[in-house]
């Protein structure tokens, strides 16, 4: 290749036009569509109490989402995240069977998740199975368990300040997760952008094996990452416990799809070693936008999970046939 052919392209592609040209600002465009398109198709859309109500239709999938899109860029996937939620709610519940106040009930969703995270972590980075394996069946051990435990009952009677974990707002219409889910987001794009911790992840998720022989500790980073999500998810099943002031062993049934979709939307490779916190960020604002407005316009619920098992689908089909294309045109 000669010099004229290799400069060409550093000339013409400035930092500016990058950023054009990425995929966050065509999912910032799409979020912006979706919202003037929403503010026509309801009058009651731009009511500053049911802009609030949409944050909880996205921010603690989104939570889960972070700690999942680290995951996913070193390669590996959890799809257990949501039955973590149901074992990790099933054990705050019953722990209010018992009298247990709010700290203890908050420690106790921590915990359960880091062990599931850490169950996953074990069978995947020292036993070296294979995570989407691993993880599709710890999806159905730890729900199952949540099952056995409650049945077709519900736990309830949580004390009165655990709602604000889930109920609270911090500042007129500012709800305590929106606070927390932007809180980390901050954390997570500080971890993965700006620190060696999060350029390791990028390497691992490029090639493992070079990333082993530079003396990466590739199975120590991935026990780490897959111990977030665990903990993430615990996060999430106390601020879903709280918002919905009960326990049932079908709680956040099918948010793995939701949240992958969510990662993947914001340009995650899912293959792994490319993708972005701010992508999933406005991915998520995409999500809630989209299934908030077809709530207000009485859209069936099973309706929105046949568009996010859709969307999932046409972002990991669309750019696959757009290359290969690409490839025949030229």
């Amino acid at each position: 290749m000669s010099m004229t052919e290799r400069t060409i392209p550093d000339r013409l592609t400035t930092p500016f036009q990058r950023f054009i040209k990425s995929w966050e600002v065509l999912l910032l465009a799409v979020a912006i569509s979706i919202f003037v398109v929403n503010s026509f198709a309801s009058p009651y859309f731009l009511n500053a109490w049911n802009l609030s109500d949409a944050t909880f239709n996205f921010t603690e999938k989104a939570m889960i989402a972070f700690a999942m899109a680290l995951l996913i860029v070193a390669g590996e996937i959890d799809l257990s995240v949501a039955s973590i939620i149901a074992l990790a709610s099933t054990a705050m519940g019953a722990a209010v069977q018992y009298g247990a106040g709010t700290p203890e009930i908050v420690l106790i969703g921590l915990l359960v998740g880091l062990a599931c995270g850490a169950f996953n972590a074990v069978l995947v980075t020292i036993m070296g199975l294979p995570s989407i394996v691993v993880t599709i069946g710890t999806m159905s051990l730890f729900r199952g368990i949540s099952y056995i435990v409650l049945g077709d009952q519900a736990y309830r009677g949580y004390p009165a300040d655990f709602a604000f974990f889930g109920q609270g707002y911090v500042f007129w219409v500012i709800s305590f997760e929106m606070v927390l889910f932007a809180a980390f987001a901050l954390i997570y794009w500080v971890v993965l952008h700006k620190t060696n911790f999060g350029r390791t992840v990028y390497v691992i998720g490029n090639n493992p094996t070079a990333a082993t022989f530079s003396g990466v500790r590739v199975k120590r980073v991935k026990f780490i990452l897959f111990l977030l999500t665990g903990l993430m998810s615990g996060i999430a099943a106390i601020c879903l416990t709280s918002r919905l002031g009960s326990t049932r062993p079908s709680i956040a049934q099918g948010w793995e799809l939701e949240v992958v979709t969510m990662v993947v939307l914001g340009g995650v490779n899912i293959l792994g070693g490319s993708g972005s916190i701010p992508g999933v960020v406005i991915a998520a604002f995409v999500m809630g936008l989209v299934t908030f407005g077809l709530g207000l316009l009485n859209v069936p619920g099973i309706v929105m999970s046949i568009f996010i098992g859709l969307l999932l689908i046409g972002v990991i089909a669309l750019p696959r046939l757009f290359s290969n294309l690409k490839a025949r045109m030229n």
